[in-house]
């Protein structure tokens, strides 16, 4: 046993190492989308591969990174102090192509003392457009190159960088990879005098979790939520649904998405791991956010995902929105349910999607964006406006490195006043972005919340749902309306618009009062 301060010194210091490998990555990636988004995650686990610590960085990322930690390990591979494992098989420890995990052991001597891991969402990683999450897809094999968990050699990065349409930035951002897996191990093999703790961070995660379900009632309660579309043609252009039952019995607590629909052919498919990860941070959210997010926290927590639905896909479904796009929505829906057992805890829907841009030229880059939106509002607390909310914890990239990095200009930035919903703690504003393109490019576009509109709790009103529009020539007087899902060739000086969600309201709005007069009360101008 641990006396209680070792151990919270301990946990700090464990999250320290993960939190400066984040560090590492950023400042020494190459793409915009790393360096000034920090669309990227590190973790430290045991030598079991089990978590011990991590960085706040993305959620998607970190609570699907322990597939891809075990996935390396059941290799079997003959792996040396220095080597590297890659991947990014969304069916075998991944999430969708983009997401390159790299997992690395950490020896003492000859003694294993843990594992390190960090993920990066790069850009392009091939497939049938720009971007890699092409919105047309109905097949994995459409969306890039796919690695299951292989030793990263030379050869192997000469492949990726060949099925990239940006080798360069490729390459730069694989070798920051690198060097974030290199400053972990020399942290976590300093505190290798302290290894025999770490079973122990993890049981206390156990314990913190035990004890916030034990505090919840016990009970049933079940939700639902949908999904706009699941693409781009006339027949993906339907909403899919997802349902949840959820049961809390002493100091466990059973996610049940049985009745959730089936795989689509389209790419808004998640695999087990994506939706496992939106449950733990719905679970740590609204339990205690002050329990460290370690394995331990999840042992009381089950899963019941069905294989072959759209949160339990199978090859060779497209998942490339479910990272990004499904994963919103488990994460809203365990939220949904989980304000039924906890009322007081649980704030209304934020925007609920990603809002994905990207943009590719032809004289090789690719843009990759996703845009914040409203915050839900709060128990009697305001939703934050322009903030990306649940699942995604990235920046939206500044227009002076966008400028400077892509043949593009930002023609607006600024809050879509009045899209969060009305309540008590109204919900939180989202985002007016306007950019345009110097040279002719490819646009897709994956979005949702542009038919359902984030819901509001306790009587407050949902959020404005999402807007898509094509500046032709940059002319707004002439903008047309973008579906959802989409792929569209553009001219150089047509922008595109994106209008994000904003957040519903928490809490009945409260009651405007006008003014009174001796004959009673005043009447707004025009009314009878």
């Amino acid at each position: 046993m641990v006396d209680p301060a070792t151990l919270q010194v301990l946990i700090s210091q464990l999250t320290g190492v993960a939190t400066e490998m984040g560090g590492v990555l950023r400042r020494s990636s190459l793409s915009p989308n790393i360096k000034e988004r920090a669309d990227c995650s590190a973790a430290v686990f045991t030598a079991a591969g089990e978590l011990l610590a991590q960085a706040e960085h993305i959620p998607v990322h970190l609570g699907s990174m322990p597939a891809s930690v075990a996935a390396a390990i059941d290799a079997g591979l003959d792996l040396r102090p220095g080597d590297h494992v890659v991947l990014n098989d969304p069916f075998a420890g991944g999430t969708h192509l983009n997401d390159l995990t790299l997992v690395a052991p950490c020896y003492a001597g000859e003694r294993l003392v843990g594992w390190v891991a960090n993920r990066a969402h790069h850009a392009d990683v091939g497939g049938m457009v720009p971007g890699s999450i092409p919105p047309e897809a109905t097949e994995i094999y459409q969306e890039g190159l796919r690695i299951p968990p292989v030793l990263l050699t030379p050869g192997i990065a000469a492949v990726l960088e060949a099925n990239s349409r940006a080798p360069a930035e490729r390459r730069g951002d694989l070798e920051a990879q690198v060097g974030s897996n290199r400053v972990g191990i020399e942290r976590l093999a300093a505190l290798a005098d302290q290894s025999a703790a770490f079973r122990e961070v993890v049981d206390y995660g156990e314990r913190r979790m035990r004890a916030a379900l034990a505090a919840l009632p016990d009970g049933c309660w079940t939700a639902e939520d949908i999904l706009d579309s699941t693409g781009p043609s006339p027949n993906q252009q339907r909403p899919v649904t997802i349902r949840l039952r959820l049961t809390i019995a002493g100091r466990d607590a059973t996610f049940d998405f049985s009745g959730t629909d089936s795989q689509q052919p389209g790419n808004v498919n998640a695999v087990a791991a994506v939706t496992a990860s939106a449950v733990a941070w719905a679970v740590r959210s609204v339990a205690d956010p002050t329990i460290p997010a370690n394995g331990g926290t999840q042992r009381p927590v089950h899963l019941i995902i069905p294989e072959g639905s759209i949160v339990g896909a199978l090859p060779p479904a497209a998942v490339g929105a479910g990272n990004v796009e499904v994963s919103q929505r488990v994460a809203d829906v365990c939220l949904l349910v989980l304000a039924q057992a906890a009322p007081d805890r649980v704030g209304a829907a934020g925007q609920g999607t990603m809002n994905n841009l990207i943009l590719g030229g032809r004289s090789g880059w690719v843009y990759y964006e996703t845009i914040g939106g409203g915050q839900g509002g709060r128990p009697r607390r305001a939703g934050m406006n322009g903030v990306h909310t649940a699942m995604t914890n990235t920046m939206d990239t500044p227009t002076e490195a966008l400028e400077r990095a892509y043949p593009m200009r930002v023609l607006r930035y600024r809050l879509r006043q009045e899209s969060g919903g009305r309540g008590l703690a109204p919900g939180g504003d989202g985002i007016d972005r306007v950019i345009q393109v110097l040279e002719p490019a490819t646009l897709s576009l994956i979005t949702e919340r542009r038919v359902s509109r984030p819901w509001g709790l306790q009587g407050g009103e949902s959020g404005a749902c999402g807007e898509n529009w094509l500046w032709p020539g940059g002319d707004e007087s002439d903008r047309r309306p973008l579906p959802d899902k989409v792929t569209v060739e553009l001219e150089a000086g047509d922008a595109v618009q994106i209008l994000t969600p904003g957040g519903g309201g928490w809490g009945t709005p409260p009651v405007s009062r006008l003014p009174t007069t001796p004959s009673g009360p005043a009447r707004p101008a025009g009314s009878r």
